[in-house]
């Protein structure tokens, strides 16, 4: 007698890949609803044991099943090509065991093998030319459908399968970007001492540096931003990151100096869980963080050599491997580092990579030094004193002999120091005006003999920068008695700049 419609085997497969349809597309419990689309697949077409392997570093492992336990979910895991599931993963065809009771290819590793089940189809599940894993199922003695219907059947829902993983793996992937980048751009903000605003400055030496950013800020070449330490490089690297076609991406910073070289390479390219003692969980670093946008790499000239050899790998390659791990990350990063070192002569006496220099050093930019910028210090000096005076609502008035001192001062810690200095000012100064004489006082280090006014002997033609440098370091650290982070704050420096000075020094 002929079977009604209702009971055809092809009326049940279409009904049940509507079934899955909806499944999938109202549920945001991922693996609930594939749990619930295998029941219907089992239940629709006499199927036993369904699952779906998911592929994580290299292995597939049981993401949702029906007839597992605990477990044999956690035993039920294969390599790629490893068993009739790892081969049709990748062979990215469909695998068939007619009769798994005598083919060594079925590796039975559940222990889900009884006297009811006869084959195992394993199909794999494909997006858009990539493996995400395999659904595979029993045939057993109650099973209705041959073997080329029930690879029709699993190839189709396959697809839906696949689609919905991926989809959701991405969506999982950003919002771990946008967690990480919330948790980088936190950590920036708490630890963020100097905020500059935008570049100010219209002297000369400025403007032919605008014009260059101009050029360069819409490709994606490496740059190399060298100045004094002060000179405001990450202003640079910002600007040029906010002017590329990156500008929507993140814009990631690191000094390099900061860093011991034990850890700075796991902050540059990242660690797995258990890479080392505190590695408890794993972590990217700020190469993967920088993905798409631009890395800034401060104090590049301090890396250590084998930091140096990772580098420029990633400069050539664009990939990496995070340490303590295998597998290879390809990142897309716009690379500006930044130093105050002479990194040419750190070349020749065989403390920098010759081949990471030239790569590195595609387009220099270089930053003038305060003392070069004449009108620019006048100029960075009111807008300070605004902030400053707003941030603690206090008003000083600099007078014009006060302000010709701030002018002639030689500035070795730069645009930093001068902020630090204004703020000083605005502390200690006099609401009623500050004269020549008080500002020479507030000024860091140097007393009036040092102070560079139109009725002072001293002149800087007298003397190298280096010179009144140093003689200002020795000044500082003998009123603090020789402690640096004291010493530090009367220059308006920071304790590392210090120690970096008293280092180039000698003292």
């Amino acid at each position: 007698m002929k079977k009604s419609c209702e009971t055809c085997l092809t009326h049940k497969e279409l009904l049940v890949i509507y079934d899955i349809a909806s499944l999938i597309s109202d549920s945001r419990d991922i693996q609930k609803s594939l749990e619930k689309s295998l029941m219907a697949l089992k239940n629709s077409l006499d199927l036993g044991n369904c699952v779906i392997y998911k592929l994580e570093d290299e292995m597939l492992h049981i993401f949702a099943s029906i007839g597992f336990n605990k477990h044999q979910k956690a035993i039920s895991e294969y390599k790629l090509g490893e068993g009739a599931t790892g081969l049709a993963a990748k062979s990215m065809e469909p695998v068939v065991i007619e009769n798994i009771h005598n083919d060594i290819i079925f590796l039975n590793k559940s222990g889900n093998k009884n006297s009811e089940t006869i084959s195992y189809i394993a199909v794999p599940l494909i997006a858009e030319n990539n493996i995400v894993g395999v659904i595979g199922a029993n045939l057993t003695k109650n099973t209705r459908i041959d073997f080329d219907a029930t690879v029709r059947a699993l190839s189709i829902v396959s697809s839906l399968f696949a689609q919905y993983i991926s989809s959701n793996m991405a969506v999982e992937l950003e919002k771990e970007r946008l967690k990480d980048l919330k948790q980088y751009y936190k950590m920036e903000w708490d630890s963020k001492v100097h905020n500059f605003g935008d570049i100010i400055g219209d002297s000369k030496e400025m403007q032919n540096m605008y014009k260059v950013i101009d050029r360069i800020a819409g490709s994606d070449v490496t740059i190399l931003v060298r100045g004094e330490t002060g000179t405001g490089k990450e202003l640079v690297a910002s600007a040029i990151h906010k002017r590329s076609k990156r500008e929507e991406e993140p814009f990631i910073k690191l000094n390099c100096a900061a860093i011991t070289d034990s850890l700075l390479e796991s902050e540059l390219f990242g660690h797995e869980k258990g890479a080392f003692t505190d590695a408890k969980e794993t972590r990217k670093g700020r190469f993967e963080l920088a993905d798409g946008g631009t890395l800034f790499l401060d104090e590049i000239g301090d890396i250590s050599a084998s930091a140096q050899v990772k580098l420029l790998r990633v400069l050539q390659e664009r990939e990496f491997e995070r340490v303590g791990g295998s597998k290879t990350i390809h990142v897309n990063v716009r690379l500006v580092a930044a130093t105050n070192r002479d990194l040419e002569q750190m070349v020749k006496d065989g403390e920098f990579r010759e081949d990471l220099y030239y790569r590195l050093n595609v387009i220099p930019i270089d930053l003038p030094p305060l003392r070069k910028r004449g009108n620019d210090i006048k100029l960075l000096v009111n807008f300070f004193l605004q902030r400053s005076m707003q941030n603690h609502k206090k008003n000083v008035v600099i007078t014009d002999e006060a302000m010709a001192n701030l002018m002639a001062y030689p500035w070795p810690g730069n645009v930093r120091e001068l902020e630090n200095t204004i703020e000083r000012i605005v502390l200690m100064g006099s609401e009623d005006g500050i004269t020549a004489s008080e500002m020479s006082l507030l000024l860091p280090a140097l007393g009036n003999d040092r102070v560079v006014t139109s009725s002072d002997s001293f002149s800087l033609d007298n003397k190298t920068l280096d010179e009144v440098e140093e003689e200002a370091l020795i000044s500082a650290l003998k009123k603090t008695e020789y402690n640096q982070a004291e010493a530090a704050k009367v220059l308006g420096i920071t304790q590392r700049q210090i120690g970096y000075k008293v280092k180039k020094y000698g003292i």
